[in-house]
């Protein structure tokens, strides 16, 4: 802690005045340093924007992990329908299942990996330092439990509130989607305390919760719009895997392996993106209520020397 920031108030409702900035640790940074998140209270606006930056500044990385992760999982999606297939003599009705519930679970599985992996070299960027993806794979598996057991919370609320809301005629679908906003608020920032803390995963469900105390509406706001982008991503890339399949016909292999595909994609962009808006809530979150971007400057030898 070399530099002095500027005071915030943490319950400020809108981003203060500029201060110390996230800057490489290399050697030769310096004023040209490039600057990836800034530490300070964030805007709505910078909420919604500074997450493609986190995925900027490691592109590379986090699009072969997301490449590596997409080629294992269409690849287990295919060889389980290939034995299905051998088993159910290749009914019709009994591939289409065998698709829908394989593409479910690897893309579960495949959120677990990206959320731990886009976390780790996330909060690793706005510490100043690239991570590799060897020892960003490392920090997953050491956090694993924990990772294991938000994706299940995670998932139990994302289909028993729809569900609930569904049956519940006077709440219905939509009614029930600002309400599991709202849940997800309370617990966007569990991944990045787990990571940046080291605490178990209990403690840091409830620090999670400290963190977003008087914001949740904000965070469940930032998370539907998170929804509506990914929706509009979502329309084209569905229009261009039918696009491809005009062109595949109607080869049973060939529309699996389209539709899988695609559906693989999205639920790993939307992994990716989701994990980097939670390690800049954190970021926000922690400037707002901590003061995290306050930097108190150690004195110097000769300066220690002079006050005795």
């Amino acid at each position: 802690m070399d530099r002095l920031g500027l005071v915030l108030p943490a319950a400020a409702d809108q981003a203060g005045p500029p201060s110390r900035q996230a800057e490489s640790t290399a050697p030769d940074a310096g004023l040209e340093a490039p600057e990836t998140v800034p530490i300070r209270p964030l805007a709505f606006r910078e909420l919604l924007d500074l997450p493609f930056a986190v995925i900027q500044a490691d592109i590379r990385t986090l699009a072969a992990c997301a490449i590596a992760g997409l080629l294992v999982a269409e690849g287990l999606v295919v060889v389980i329908n290939v034995a299905d297939s051998a088993l159910t003599d290749g009914t019709a009705a009994a591939s289409a299942v065998s698709a829908i519930a394989s593409t479910l679970l690897m893309a579960w599985l495949l959120r677990l990996f990206l959320r731990g992996m886009t976390v780790s070299i996330g909060l690793a960027r706005i510490g100043g330092r690239a991570m590799s993806w060897r020892a960003a794979l490392a920090q997953c598996h050491r956090r694993f439990g924990a990772l294991l057991a938000d994706q299940l919370v995670y998932t139990v609320f994302g289909i028993a509130i729809p569900a609930v809301g569904t049956v519940v005629l006077v709440i219905g679908l939509l009614g029930a989607t600002p309400l599991l906003g709202w849940l997800r608020a309370r617990r966007l920032t569990v991944a990045p305390v787990l990571f940046a803390e080291s605490v178990p995963y209990r403690d840091a469900v409830g620090r999670a919760k400290i963190l977003a105390v008087g914001a949740e509406w904000r965070l469940a706001w930032l998370w539907l719009a998170l929804r509506a982008l990914l929706l509009m991503l979502v329309v084209p890339l569905v229009g261009a895997v039918l696009f491809v399949a005009n062109f595949s016909g109607t080869h049973r292999w060939a529309v699996v392996v389209l539709a899988t595909t695609g559906a693989l994609l999205i639920a790993a962009f939307a992994a990716v993106m989701d994990a980097a808006a939670s390690v800049i809530g954190y970021v926000d979150r922690r400037c707002r209520r901590e003061g995290w971007d306050v930097r108190i400057p150690v004195p110097t030898n000769r300066i220690a020397r002079a006050a005795r």
